[in-house]
């Protein structure tokens, strides 16, 4: 990796607030610990070995216990790292989740550690079954997907899409299973996403806009 000045395009702060995750345009991989100190730093991987390196990386997330870190690429792949817990644990990829589309957002729902979700162009919002090795489609739509979060108490997840509508998925619905369902057409592309009391979007027009369970503003 070469030293100096490169554009961040993703950052991810672990649950045990230890480690902070950045990444640059130069797709290496930054550890920081909790006072700012650069500890460790290694560099991705294309999805063909034998490819050249013309990819981004657009999302990190790491996992519940903080031993892993996802990482979403361009280039059609997310790559899961088992990192430890310890400064110095060894490194190594433990899972490739390879899609037909590109990856553009992605998190890590807590109450689901061997369950990574993320977003692609395509529209459709998707979970890595790190156990299986295998993805999964959780719902389609026809917008590319521009942002996703996870609900605070880790139990559903949130994407929002090129066309302005913010879809909502919870793992299991008071006991009925799985379902998604569209939460309410934002004013502009939603960008941010959170998921806390209250759904909270921001795009380009400036404005934060916080919705209920219903989409009323």
């Amino acid at each position: 990796p070469q030293e100096g000045i490169a554009k961040v395009t993703s950052i991810s702060w672990s649950p045990n607030n230890r480690r902070v995750a950045v990444v640059t345009t130069d797709r290496v991989v930054h550890l920081f610990d909790e006072n700012g100190e650069r500890r460790d730093k290694f560099s991705t991987k294309p999805a063909d070995a034998k490819g050249a390196k013309n990819y981004m990386v657009r999302a990190m997330s790491w996992s519940p216990d903080s031993s892993k870190l996802a990482v979403a690429q361009s280039d059609n792949i997310v790559f899961v790292y088992k990192l430890g817990i310890e400064w110095g644990d060894k490194k190594s990829i433990c899972n490739k989740f390879h899609q037909q589309s590109s990856i553009t957002c992605m998190c890590w729902p807590s109450e689901h550690p061997h369950e990574v979700v993320f977003g692609l162009a395509d529209g459709k919002v998707k979970i890595g079954q790190l156990r299986s090795n295998k993805p999964l489609t959780l719902y389609g739509t026809d917008s590319y997907v521009v942002s996703c979060c996870a609900k605070m108490d880790g139990n559903g997840v949130l994407s929002g899409h090129l066309d302005g509508t913010v879809y909502r998925f919870i793992f299991d619905e008071n006991g009925r299973g799985a379902m998604h369902t569209q939460v309410c057409q934002h004013t502009c592309v939603p960008y941010a996403l959170a998921w806390g009391e209250a759904i909270c979007c921001a795009g380009n027009d400036q404005k934060v806009v916080f919705y209920d369970a219903d989409g009323v503003v």
